[in-house]
């Protein structure tokens, strides 16, 4: 299996060491992850400026690039740029949970569709902030899942987080709001956004954010389509 590796943490994420030797287990690995971190960009690409994209050391005899641009670019440049072809994209894994509407502006889950656009299935992996060690020695459990249910052969995207603790599996729909939403002046005309994790959706069983807050490993089938092909074909019988 050829495996490309990327995140939204950034090159230098402490994580992404132990990911690569977890999937070198799995077949060969390339890495191409962003030279700092780019959370929350979601599937944004550099199309007016050069990018800087450099030969790294992570480990060993890997193959590593960190790329000054978002993960969706990181993922052209493993295919596009170096020419080659994949089986798997990884993507994380990520420093906090991206579940629920913030799954649109994830740069962890932008990387897998960007990946799918591009013909190749794809593997997002978050965890709580805390629990990157105990998320890693789930890692194994996580494939094992994947392969016995045979779950690429269903549907080429997954999104998965990985709560402390998390033993059992619960397979998902995206929720709706996990993280709250304000803008907090600084001054001097300056402001930030900033939020902070709320579980609306807790009342829903098989949300994603159910899971995560019952400890349950959140298993999601994603899709880049934006079509709603429901309303599609009622309006194409009305020849619309």
């Amino acid at each position: 299996m050829r495996i490309l590796i990327t995140n939204d943490d950034g090159i230098f994420s402490p994580v992404l060491p132990r990911l690569v030797r977890w999937a070198q287990k799995l077949g060969e690995v390339v890495i191409v992850a962003p030279k700092v971190e780019q959370s929350a960009k979601s599937q944004g690409i550099e199309i007016r400026n050069a990018v800087e994209i450099k030969k790294v050391l992570i480990g060993g005899d890997i193959e590593a690039y960190a790329m000054d641009s978002t993960p969706a670019d990181c993922v052209r440049f493993g295919v596009l740029g170096l020419g080659r072809e994949y089986d798997l994209v990884i993507s994380g894994i990520n420093r906090g949970f991206n579940v629920g509407h913030d799954i649109s502006y994830s740069g962890t889950v932008a990387a897998i569709l960007e990946g799918s656009r591009l013909g190749v299935k794809g593997l997002a992996l978050s965890t709580d902030p805390q629990s990157f060690d105990d998320s890693v020695e789930r890692l194994d459990a996580v494939w094992e899942y994947i392969c016995k249910n045979r779950l690429f052969e269903l549907n080429g995207l997954y999104n998965v987080n990985i709560p402390l603790g998390s033993s059992e599996f619960k397979v998902t729909h995206q929720g709706g709001m996990y993280f709250s939403d304000a803008f907090e002046c600084r001054g001097e005309d300056m402001y930030i956004q900033v939020g902070a994790p709320v579980t609306s959706d807790e009342v829903n069983p098989n949300s994603d954010i159910n899971a995560i807050c019952n400890g349950w490993i959140s298993v999601t089938p994603i899709t880049p389509h934006k079509t709603d092909f429901a309303v599609y074909e009622k309006l194409k019988d009305l020849n619309l």
